[in-house]
């Protein structure tokens, strides 16, 4: 018979990766999982399964029927965010601009935000975003997503800190 709170103190000191070679053991499969917390968890209720039985076929047949039930992605995956197109100086994919407040006026900056894709052109003293005048590239992510987002890091003109 097994004493699962026994087990569990056992594995609690265990490795890492004593507990994903135990996870293999146990499932007879690898994980690539290594949250101590997350193994730990998943190889005792594996453990119980083998030991007291795993699901009813009703409790099966009910999660299988709540799986077929469940909602589909509607949106695409998101793509990379901004990349420099020359011919047009539009940036549509990060490359690490140097300093972001040194944007040409003519530059098109193009961003993919839910599924849809907004431009921006950058102007003498401002931007254009359709038809309309924004001080700030800030004031148009705001325009776009209802939120405060910084501009710069909204179209993807800043280094991440730990980059710089």
């Amino acid at each position: 018979m097994l004493n699962i709170e026994k087990e569990v103190a056992a594995m609690e000191r265990m490795t890492v990766n004593q507990l994903r070679i135990k996870y293999a053991d146990v499932f007879g499969e690898g994980t690539n999982g290594r949250n101590k917390v997350w193994l730990l968890k998943r190889i005792a209720w594996r453990m119980q399964a083998n030991e007291e039985g795993d699901l009813s076929e009703r409790a099966r047949k009910r999660a299988f029927e709540i799986a077929n039930d469940a909602d589909l992605r509607m949106l695409p995956p998101r793509q990379s965010k901004l990349s420099v197109d020359s011919s047009e100086r539009t940036v549509t994919k990060k490359v690490g601009i140097a300093h972001s407040n040194e944007l040409l006026p003519g530059t098109k900056l193009q961003r993919i935000y839910k599924g849809e894709t907004f431009s921006v052109t950058v102007l003498e003293s401002g931007f254009e975003f359709q038809g309309e005048r924004f001080k700030s590239l800030t004031a148009v992510a705001k325009a776009v997503t209802e939120k405060h987002w910084n501009g710069f890091h909204f179209f993807g003109l800043r280094q991440p800190r730990s980059a710089k």
